[in-house]
Order: C-alpha cells, then structure tokens, then sequence
C-alpha cells in the first residue's frame, strides 16, 4: 500500500469533491473467465450510490473486490485509493488494516458476520473495544446502548443462533457501524426486515451520509435506491449497463433491463387465481411458544389443505420461523399439538430456510450436496436439469462452494433442493428476499407452479403485504 493518493477518476457528475474512495478499472475473474466487467466510480462524503440489478450480477463481488475479502479462487485487478492510501486491487492484505476503521462491510448474510460462539452483546462489545478503541466499560456501555437502538436490548445476550434473520441483520449493522468507517458498503442490508425496521435501517443510511459517510448499498428493494436518492448503477450479466442520479435512472430508464426491474415490483403483478384444495395435510391444535420470556402465540389453531396457500406476516422475531419450525417438528411446542397426514413421508415436509448459507455445509461443493441427496433418499436424477434450468442455474455452479455464489442463487439452490424432494408441505421463510424483482417474481411463479403440480400446501412467510395477497388465499398476521 502506498501513500501516493494520485488516482485521479471523476465521479458520475464530472466532479471530484469529498471524494473517500476512487475505484478505476475494477474487475473480478475466475479460472473459467471474467465474473465482473472493470468499472469505475467513486464515494463521495455524504453521497449515496446504490447497486441495482438481477441476482448474479456481480453487485456483491464488486464489494468484496472492494473490502480485498474475495474467495478463493477469484482475482480482482484495477486499482483503489482513499485517503492516504492506494493500492492494486489484487493486493487484498493491504486493505485488512483498514477493515472496521476505514471501510466496513455489512455482508449479504448477516450469520457470516456473526460469530455462533459468542452472544450478541459480547461480539458488539468487542467491536468497540478493539477496532474503535474503547475501553472494556465503555465498550459494553455502547454495545447496550446501540443493541436497544435497533430494537434487540431484549436479545443482548442471546446467542446468533436464537436470532430471527431480521434480528441478526440488525445486530450486524450495529457491529458494522461500530468502527465509525467513514465508507460504509451494505449487502441487501433490508432483507428479512418488516417495513418498520426496514424504515429505521433507511434512516439510519441516512443518518450515515449526513454525518459525512460515503455509502455503498447492494439492494433489490428500489424503494431503498429511491429513498438514499444519489446515484444508482444497474447491472446485468457482470457489467454496468445505465447509470446516473437515482431519480433520473429509476424515472426515466434508459436500458430495457431497468424498466424490467421497475415493472417487476409485486405491487404491479396481476392477481393470479386460487386453486380448489384437497385433502388434510397438516393440523396443529392448540400451539403455543415462548421465546425467553417473550410469548410468541398462544393456543394457535391451524389445518393446511393440498395445493393450499397461505401467507404469514408479521414484525421481524414476533415468531414467524419458529412457528414453521414447529409445524415440521424442528422445534418443540410449549403446549399443544401437530397431527401430519399418514401416508406422507416426514422428507416430504420441507422448508426454504430464510439464511441459505445455513443450510449448506460450508466445504462441500452444491453439485456434490444435491447428488448426495439423491443418493439418500433413492431419487430419479432426471429431474435436476430440468430443475436447474427452470430456476435459471448454470451447470457451471455446481462445482462451487456454498460461499462462491450469490446469495440468490444459493436461495435458489435451496429451493432445487426441496422440490426433488416432491414436497407435501412446503414453508418458505422469506423465500425470495434476496432477489431482485425480476428473479422473484419468476421464482415466485415457479414455486406456485410445482406446489400446484404435486399438489403441496405452501405456507409462504413474507414482508410484503403485496406478495401476501398475490399468492396467498388467506394470510396469519403475527
């Protein structure tokens, strides 16, 4: 790393003031050819750019070539300099330094940021204490106060694995803030939120730029791109295909894949219809469920039809996950009931978990996790490629780790995963919060599409009150 500081690159306007970050030529390859196009750009304090486009696209490998924090086995070349440094992209030790102080990173899935081994409070504490420098009461005095912030006092010494997705996002963007970095690069930091919390994480990003912070925001959601305002770059296929000002961009389009984005919110799907039901699947009598001293629900009543749909809202941690784990027998009810249906077997109750990354061993790569599945449970292989080629999966992924494909895909992976399994039930937890609208809106068609053709009750957890009723004929509010 050098002290030169003379990359010179102009941002979107011609303009070079409050510049924290120049990036020129940046661009990512693998063994198989170039994952991410070179592109150029800068942060600017107190100015917003957004990343839009389909899953894939390479919006996350842009911010880890970025942050120097690529996998193995994918290369950046390209240059970065901020504020008395600059560096070859390839160089990634150079930028470790910085990480926390200078450049901090929400990643796209929040148990990545989260060590299982400590509770919430005690890795936030140590944030504090040992990238901004605190003492150890000062640091834990901070790490309570910024946990009951984001709405997770109540949770500060839970462990990260007795978090909702929506609390472990937040509890991830307190220990990204924790450092103070004045550029700040956050992954789909809104996925898993209701929109009350997805609101606050907004003002929060606000907040940031006012206090002089350039932001960085990979996001599927443009209501987050129109809200931070700045400038917005689409992507597709890896490389930048429109870019400019957020309200010139998602106003008038200029690329045809940015109109399909806009056009792709679930606000503006036609209503599909609701199929005739079959027989009993699923009855749960009487459940109810604690979460420490918080009540989840209470004396639920439930009984799902075949080829029934229906949607769960609810605020993020108010026990929407726990209630499917419940339902699949994951988890165990404080009092009350579930009856399946005889004749079905328990494979045949699946779930889409809301955090992939969870549901993948770490070091097997996916071809080998799906082959193994089918060698399990006896199934006809005929079926993946149709499959793969119906979810838009390339061959090519099958050869990768859990952790070298986007977050979107491995979801997709997910639900690969399930549908070989002909499910009866199937409880999708946020099955699509980390595509973009385009890619939901075909994932949701094609998960509707083989519930329908195997007759499968579908229990679809979600924040959009729009997709709710697109595809749901009734909803449990939480």
């Amino acid at each position: 790393m050098n002290a030169r500081n003379d990359l010179v690159i102009e941002d979107l306007h011609g303009e070079r003031v409050g510049r924290l970050l120049g990036v020129r030529d940046l661009a990512v390859a693998s063994a198989d050819g170039v994952l991410l196009q070179p592109v150029s750009f800068e942060l600017q304090a107190g100015r917003a750019l957004t990343l839009l486009g389909e899953t894939g696209s390479g919006k996350s490998l842009l911010a880890h070539a970025v942050m120097g924090s690529l996998p193995p086995g994918l290369r950046a070349s390209g240059r970065l300099a901020g504020h008395g440094w600059d560096c070859e992209a390839n160089d990634m030790r150079a930028r470790r330094p910085l990480w926390g102080r200078e450049l901090a990173l929400l990643p796209q899935e929040p148990w990545f940021a989260l060590d299982p081994l400590m509770r919430v409070d005690a890795q936030l504490a140590e944030t504090y204490r040992w990238v901004a420098g605190e003492s150890r009461q000062s640091a834990a005095h901070h790490a309570a106060q910024a946990l009951r912030a984001v709405g997770l006092g109540h949770a500060a010494r839970a462990w990260p694995t007795a978090l909702s997705g929506g609390m472990a996002q937040r509890a991830a963007f307190a220990i990204t803030r924790a450092g103070d970095a004045p550029i700040l690069i956050v992954d789909e930091p809104t996925k898993g939120l209701d929109r009350i919390w997805r609101d606050d994480l907004v003002a929060r990003l606000r907040a940031a730029l006012e206090q002089g912070c350039a932001v960085l925001t990979i996001t599927h959601d443009i209501g987050v791109a129109r809200a931070l305002g700045g400038d917005t770059m689409v992507m597709l296929d890896g490389r930048v295909v429109e870019r400019g000002q957020t309200h010139a961009v998602l106003g008038a389009p200029s690329h045809e894949y940015t109109r399909a984005l806009i056009a792709a919110e679930p606000a503006a799907w036609p209503r599909r219809a609701m199929p005739a039901t079959g027989g009993e699947v699923l009855r749960a009598s009487g459940l109810s469920k604690r979460f420490g001293d918080h009540l989840l629900f209470d004396g639920l009543e439930l009984t799902l039809h075949a080829s029934e749909r229906v949607a769960v809202t609810g605020p993020s941690g108010s026990g929407k996950s726990t209630l499917g784990n419940v339902l699949l027998g994951l988890a165990r009810p404080d009092r009350g009931s579930v009856r399946r249906a005889d004749g079905i077997a328990r494979v045949r109750y699946q779930k889409l978990y809301q955090d992939p990354a969870g549901a993948f061993a770490p070091h097997v790569p996916l071809g080998r996790a799906l082959h193994d599945l089918i060698a399990l449970h006896r199934l006809e292989r005929a079926p993946l490629r149709p499959w793969m080629e119906r979810l838009g999966l390339s061959p090519d992924l099958l050869e990768r780790l859990p952790g070298a494909v986007s977050g979107g895909e491995l979801q997709r992976f997910a639900l690969l995963r399930a549908l070989l399994l002909r499910p009866a039930f199937l409880f999708a937890d946020e099955p699509t919060s980390r595509l973009d609208p385009v890619t939901q809106r075909n994932t949701i068609d094609l998960i509707v599409e083989a519930a329908q053709e195997s007759d499968c009750a579908l229990m679809l957890v979600t924040h959009d009150p729009d997709l709710a009723a697109n595809v749901a004929a009734r909803t449990l509010a939480f």
